[in-house]
């Protein structure tokens, strides 16, 4: 049966054109490497060298910067203990009106009383803005360095300027260096990050965030595996153009800077428009949708990634409208405002009823991240 099953995920019919098989991958000419998924488990033990590197890169250098740019962690007000809120709490951070009423009743609490203890007990669990401000200038240096990496190397790559070249003589291309080194460092990246998810403080966009990580690392993976790795690395560096600006933007707020986040901002809501909504369908979709097809016609796996990048540019669409109604806020209002993803929950609220707590703002997308937020791009 196991071997039934792995054949199943390992057919060549699935992988691979006609007449190609993974005993042509596994035997290249002398002096050429074909990728193998061996070469990439490295990428494993690399991630936890990459949360280590995070955590001196928070320590040596965000932190610093932090405290020269007046960013102190601040000591939250904490909760008074009482250890039902405290049991109920852990199971539900916002409980609804039936569970409000009960512990009311059980402790002999009022129950806006009980709203400012979970209020407060929030606020508690949420990071600093010292603790936010490392986290993203960790981010933005990874994405500028990656970038610069990816850059130099695909601009003396002939396949980023002419896409046709991605599906020459696939799946026989040859595996660069530059390639391989960018393939592992993001793969790394990204399993750094979902690891750390469980040991940072658990935040709302917990589950979304997985999924996101899971499917990021499943799309890289599944890229090398069967040698889209020329396509793969376009789509990559295209997606990492913004998440530069943005996290740019989110170190400007923490700092206080609001001008030089707006504009920023501004700045990453056009570069998100012009690599995600221009080059990502009209130049990578489309040749991956249309030059593929009359240069190495369709085959099981074409049909997946063709899926996957459509539902992509679908969500594109989806996060640059969001985008938007937040940019159009920074330019007529002179500031970027929060939606209801802030993660800032003020105690100035106790007054109000729950259903006042906060005011709607435009959703934002676990993708795109609320200036003032704690998510991240990816």
């Amino acid at each position: 049966m196991t071997s039934s099953i792995s054949a199943w995920i390992w057919s060549e019919r699935f992988w691979f054109p006609e007449n190609v098989s993974w005993a042509d991958l596994e035997h290249p000419p002398p002096g050429v490497e074909y990728p193998q998924l061996r070469d990439i488990l490295c990428a494993l033990p690399l991630a936890v060298g990459v949360f280590l590197l995070r955590l001196l890169f928070e320590r040596l250098v965000a932190k610093p910067c932090a405290h020269i740019l007046q960013i102190q962690a601040g000591v939250p007000r904490r909760a008074q203990p009482n250890a039902v809120l405290e049991r109920l709490y852990q199971s539900k951070m916002c409980p609804d009106t039936r569970q409000l009423e009960g512990a009311a009743k059980q402790l002999d609490w009022d129950v806006r009383k009980i709203q400012r203890w979970f209020r407060i007990r929030r606020n508690q669990d949420r990071p600093s803005m010292q603790k936010k401000f490392c986290e993203s200038m960790w981010r933005f240096t990874f994405y500028l360095l990656i970038f610069i990496y990816a850059i130099s190397h695909l601009w003396v790559s002939p396949w980023m300027w002419d896409t046709r070249r991605c599906w020459y003589n696939y799946p026989f291309q040859p595996m660069s260096p530059g390639q391989y080194n960018y393939y592992v460092a993001e793969l790394a990246f990204y399993w750094s990050l979902m690891f750390s998810q469980f040991i940072d403080i658990r935040r709302k966009d917990f589950i979304i965030m997985l999924v996101h990580h899971l499917a990021t690392i499943f799309l890289i993976t599944f890229s090398f595996t069967n040698n889209m790795l020329r396509v793969g690395t376009l789509v990559m560096c295209v997606h990492d153009a913004s998440d530069i600006f943005l996290e740019a933007a989110k170190l400007a707020n923490y700092a206080k800077y609001q001008r030089l986040c707006d504009g920023l901002f501004v700045v990453f809501s056009l570069s998100f428009f012009l690599t995600r909504l221009v080059i990502f369908p009209f130049w990578i979709v489309y040749s991956v949708l249309f030059e593929s097809w009359e240069i190495v016609g369709p085959y099981r796996a074409w049909w997946l990634l063709n899926g996957l990048l459509l539902v992509l540019q679908t969500l594109h669409i989806i996060w640059f409208y969001l985008i938007m109604r937040i940019a159009v806020k920074a330019i007529f209002k002179g500031k970027v405002s929060k939606d209801d993803r802030s993660d800032i929950e003020s105690s100035s609220d106790e007054d109000s009823s729950s259903s006042k707590n906060s005011t709607l703002k435009p959703k934002d997308s676990s993708h795109i991240s609320n200036i003032n937020g704690d998510t991240h791009d990816h």
